[in-house]
C-alpha cells in the first residue's frame, strides 16, 4: 500500500521540504505562472517605452501615441492582477502548509510514548511555530524564484536582440551573483539553525521558570534561575547578532552586485548607442531595463537565503518527526476491573519491588524515600517504557508492555502530587471531556465544595494559566477532584493532600475510601489520615517491600514507621 504525501513519514529535512512541495504543487503551478506573468509585464513596460519612443520619433503619428499608451494600459494592468491573484495563491497555500506542519509536530510531541530526541518542551513549541512557518515558506520561494529567472531571462532576450554583447552581459552578470551569494548562503543556513536552536532553548528555560516560580521564591532560588536564563537568554541575543550581521552583510552584497551590474548594463548600452551601434529606442530600453532588473534580480538572489532557512528549519522538525519513540507500546487492552501487581521492578530507587493489589482493595504505600515514590510513580504512569526497567507490572494480569499506552491510562489512572491546571473554569478542569458523570462526588470527596461554593460563577469560575489565581491547596484539591472524576478501574494518587490542612486532610481521606469503595486504589503517601484509611499499608524502604499491615498495627509494632509517619 502507497502512502500519500499527508500520512508519509519523513526521514530529513529534505523529504519534509519534499513533501510540502508535491503537497502544493497546483497552487504553486498557478502561483508560478502568475507571478511569472507579473514579471514579464514588468520586464516589458521598458521594452514598451523603448518601442513607442522609436516609433513615435518615426513616424510622429498620434493615432500611434494612443495606442501605445492603450498598450502601457494593458501592461500595467496584467502587472497589478498577476501579483494581486499570484500573491493571494501562494500565501493561502503558505499559510495552510505551516498550519499542517504545525499540527503534526504538535501531534508528535503530545503523543503518549514519549520520543527519543533531546530537546525540552519550550523547544518542540518553537519548532512548532517558528520553524513551521520558515519551511512553509518554500511554497512561496520556488514560484518567486521561476519569475525571476524569467524577468532576467525576457530582459537578456531583449537586450539581446538589440546587441548580443548587452544580453551577454545580463547573463553572465546574473550567474556571477548567484555563484557569490549561494556561498554567502551557506553562512546564513549554518547561523540561522544555531540561533534557532538558541532561542528554543531560552524559551525553555522561560517554560521551567514560570512552573517553578512559586517553589523558586519558596526557597530564594529565584534570581539564581533568573541569572541562568540571563546567561541562555545572553548567548541567543548574541547569536541573531550574528545571525543579523551575516544577513546585512548578504543584503548589502547582493544590493550591491546588482547595483553593479545595473550600471554596467547601462553605460554599455550608452557607449554602443554614442557609437550607433543601437538606436535611441533601444538605449531606451536598455537604460529602463538596466532600473527594472533590479528589483527581479534582488528578488533571485535573496531565494538562496531563504532556501537555506527553509532547509534549516525543515531539519530541526525532522529531530521531531523521525525520532522514533522510546518504547513501541502492544495493541492489547486490559480487561475491566482488575488488579495490579509489580512483580520485582527495578527503576532508580526500586530495589526488585515486589507487591500485588487484589481488585477493589484499597492500599497506602509508606515510601520512606521520596525519589523511591517518584519512581514509583513514574513507572505506573508509564513515563519509563518497560524496556527501560527489570521486572513487570501487570494490570488485570497483563503486562504494560503488552498493551497500549492509551488504554493502560484509560484503565490506571496515575495522578501525580503537581498534575497541572490549565486555563478555563473549575468544571472543565474537573472534567475536561465533558463526560463524566461523577463531578458532582468528585467535588465533594476532594473538599472542593468551599472554593466552588466562594464564587457565584460555581462550576464556571474562571481559572487562569496553571492556576495562578487558585492557592496551593487549591490546586491541590482541584487536581484530586479530577482524578476522582475520571472514575478509573485503578487509581493511583501520588501524594495527594500534602498541601492541605489537617483537617481537611482526614475528611478527604474518609472520602476517598467511601467513593472509591469497590475499585482498586493505590495512594503513595506518608500522611497518617490516608495511611489509617486504607486496607492496608506497605511499608516501601530501600526499594523494597518491609512492612505490610494496617496503619495502626504498623503504629504500634513498627518504631521506624512511627517516627517516619507520625505527626
Amino acid at each position: 500500500m502507497m502512502t500519500t504525501p499527508d500520512t508519509q513519514r519523513p526521514r530529513s529535512g529534505s523529504d519534509i521540504l519534499r513533501i510540502a512541495l508535491r503537497r502544493n504543487v497546483g497552487a504553486m503551478a498557478w502561483g508560478t505562472v502568475l507571478m511569472g506573468l507579473y514579471q514579464a509585464g514588468e520586464t516589458a513596460f521598458p521594452i514598451a517605452l523603448g518601442l513607442i519612443v522609436e516609433h513615435t520619433m518615426q513616424d510622429r503619428a498620434p493615432g500611434a501615441l494612443v495606442l501605445s499608451i492603450a498598450a502601457l494600459a494593458v501592461i500595467i494592468t496584467t502587472v497589478s492582477l498577476s501579483w494581486r491573484f499570484g500573491m493571494r495563491i501562494l500565501q493561502k497555500a503558505n499559510t495552510t502548509e505551516a498550519h499542517r506542519w504545525r499540527v503534526r509536530v504538535a501531534d508528535c510531541g503530545l503523543q503518549p510514548v514519549a520520543r527519543d530526541v533531546d530537546l525540552k518542551s519550550g523547544e518542540v513549541l518553537t519548532i512548532a511555530t517558528e520553524d513551521a512557518d520558515q519551511t512553509a515558506d518554500i511554497i512561496e520561494v520556488v514560484p518567486l524564484l521561476i519569475s525571476s529567472l524569467v524577468a532576467v531571462l525576457v530582459a537578456a532576450v531583449a537586450l539581446g536582440l538589440a546587441d548580443l554583447r548587452l544580453g551577454l552581459l545580463v547573463i553572465v552578470g546574473t550567474v556571477a551573483i548567484l555563484s557569490i551569494l549561494s556561498v554567502m548562503s551557506r553562512r546564513i543556513g549554518s547561523s540561522t539553525r544555531e540561533q534557532q536552536a538558541r532561542v528554543a532553548r531560552a524559551g525553555a528555560k522561560v517554560a521551567d521558570l514560570i512552573t517553578g516560580l512559586r517553589p523558586l521564591h519558596g526557597f530564594g532560588g529565584n534570581h539564581a534561575a533568573f541569572r541562568s536564563y540571563r546567561t541562555v537568554s545572553t548567548e541567543a541575543k548574541h547569536q541573531a547578532v550574528t545571525v543579523a550581521g551575516v544577513n546585512g552583510a548578504y543584503a548589502g552584497t547582493a544590493t550591491a552586485l546588482n547595483a553593479a551590474l545595473a550600471v554596467a548594463v547601462t553605460l554599455t548600452a550608452g557607449w554602443l548607442a554614442f557609437d550607433g551601434r543601437i538606436t535611441i529606442g533601444e538605449l531606451v530600453m536598455a537604460v529602463g531595463l538596466a532600473q527594472f532588473i533590479m528589483e527581479p534580480l534582488k528578488m533571485f538572489s535573496d531565494m538562496p537565503k531563504y532556501v537555506m532557512m527553509a532547509r534549516a528549519s525543515a531539519e530541526r522538525m525532522a529531530l521531531v518527526l523521525t525520532a522514533p519513540p522510546v518504547s513501541v507500546p502492544g495493541p492489547g487492552r486490559p480487561a475491566p476491573g482488575g488488579d495490579l501487581e509489580i512483580d520485582g521492578v527495578r527503576h532508580g530507587a526500586l530495589r526488585a519491588l515486589k507487591f500485588h493489589v487484589a481488585a477493589g482493595e484499597f492500599v497506602a504505600v509508606a515510601a520512606y524515600l521520596p525519589r523511591a515514590a517518584a519512581d514509583l510513580a513514574a513507572v505506573l504512569a508509564v513515563k519509563v517504557p518497560p524496556h527501560a526497567y527489570e521486572g513487570a507490572v501487570r494490570v488485570s494480569g497483563q503486562e504494560i508492555g503488552e498493551l497500549s499506552v492509551e488504554a493502560v491510562r484509560e484503565h490506571m489512572l496515575v495522578n501525580p502530587y503537581d498534575a497541572e491546571v490549565f486555563a478555563g473554569t473549575l468544571g472543565t478542569n474537573i472534567d475536561p471531556s465533558g463526560r463524566s458523570r461523577s463531578v458532582a462526588e468528585a467535588v465533594e470527596a476532594s473538599m472542593l465544595t468551599d472554593v466552588v461554593a466562594l464564587h457565584r460563577e460555581g462550576l464556571d469560575y474562571a481559572v487562569r494559566d496553571r492556576g495562578a489565581n487558585l492557592s496551593g491547596g487549591q490546586r491541590q484539591r482541584l487536581s484530586l477532584a479530577r482524578a476522582l472524576a475520571a472514575d478509573s478501574d485503578v487509581l493511583v494518587l501520588h501524594d495527594p493532600t500534602t498541601a492541605v490542612d489537617a483537617v481537611t486532610e482526614q475528611l478527604i481521606a474518609r472520602n476517598i475510601a467511601r467513593l472509591r469503595r469497590g475499585r482498586t486504589t493505590v495512594v503513595i503517601t506518608s500522611s497518617p489520615a490516608l495511611l489509617d484509611a486504607a486496607d492496608r499499608v506497605l511499608v516501601l524502604d530501600d526499594g523494597v517491600i518491609t512492612a505490610e499491615d494496617t496503619h495502626r498495627n504498623l503504629l504500634a509494632t513498627d518504631r521506624d514507621y512511627c517516627l517516619a509517619v507520625a505527626r
